[in-house]
């Protein structure tokens, strides 16, 4: 594994971290304003659960094992967190300092960036295209 794609995993792991921690403490009203009010669970839990799952997440990319199976996890995780964002946009909420429809607009371009990222940082992207038979953007078929 690349030094580039190991510091970009160990970002987003430390990342989630911090972001999990902040669901459970100082941060919780404005993870709160993301919660999709159709969701059908109560919305507390819903801030609490995903925190936690963040928080594991988060350390399985530090810790490294299972780089692939991890990546893959939490690239769909990266996905299904995305109605909360698309939510905050369509009621306006302001939340993490977004308190502009063009802030909250411009931060749905980024959750693309992240389920790319985690892919490519944990070798995820590339064992999937190694086992189609096509490498790597590299020319590697596998790392």
């Amino acid at each position: 594994m690349s030094a580039p794609r190991t510091i970009a995993r160990l970002l987003l792991g430390a990342g989630l971290v911090f972001t999990g921690t902040a669901h459970l403490t100082f941060a919780r009203d404005d993870f709160v304003a993301q919660v999709p009010r159709w969701l059908p669970l109560p919305t507390d839990f819903v801030v609490v659960a995903s925190g936690i799952v963040e928080i594991a997440l988060g350390l399985a990319l530090v810790i490294g094992r299972y780089r692939v199976a991890v990546g893959w996890i939490v690239a769909a995780f990266f996905i299904a967190i995305f109605p909360g964002n698309v939510e905050q946009f369509i009621r306006g909420t302001d939340a993490f300092g977004l308190d502009t429809d063009l802030a909250r607009g411009t931060r749905l371009l980024f959750q693309p960036l992240l389920v790319i990222t985690v892919l490519w940082s944990t070798g995820a992207w590339a064992a999937w295209r190694a086992r189609r038979g096509r490498p790597d953007v590299g020319g590697q078929a596998t790392e």
